[in-house]
């Protein structure tokens, strides 16, 4: 059996306009760059421009946890792998790890909470079957895949003993 691999959804260099004046990507464009991973991904399930037309549905991100890791300097190439953490008939929960490419060294890592949406409705909707075929074949491919350790964190100071 092949060993499961993260879906490899996006690649780029760092561009000029992306970078501050340290040279270094600014902390939004490493949004940017999920961003296109998650369209990429969108893309890989039936829903890209063809089968939202189809469908009548798109994904909407309900929620991201972005973890800065390393710097990041103008002209880097970078990639992003994406790993299905889990799913269910509307939603889709998922990794993004940024990578230089074949490197090991995660840079950068955004979980985020996918929801399918209706477009006309404005309301979620359960995945097209064909959608959801793709979907829960990608989950299944990546289930034995372990999580990453910015997967389920936590935003705050610890408290303090009085």
């Amino acid at each position: 059996m092949p060993t499961p691999t993260a879906l490899t959804t996006y690649q780029t260099p760092v561009l000029p306009e992306w970078v501050d004046y340290n040279g270094h990507l600014r902390d939004a464009f490493y949004l940017l760059i999920f961003s296109f991973a998650t369209d990429s991904l969108m893309d890989h399930l039936g829903l890209d421009e063809a089968g939202r037309a189809r469908t009548g549905h798109t994904l909407y991100t309900l929620e991201c946890h972005l973890n800065y890791l390393a710097e990041v300097k103008l002209g880097a190439e970078v990639e992003v792998r994406t790993q299905v953490l889990a799913h269910d008939r509307k939603r889709l929960h998922i990794h993004h790890g940024l990578y230089y490419p074949g490197g090991d060294e995660l840079l950068a890592a955004s979980e985020q909470m996918l929801m399918n949406m209706d477009s006309q409705t404005g309301r979620p909707a359960v995945f097209a079957a064909e959608v959801e075929s793709r979907v829960v074949q990608l989950g299944e491919a990546h289930r034995l895949l372990p999580p990453s350790a910015y997967v389920g964190r936590l935003i705050g100071l610890p408290a303090r003993a009085s």
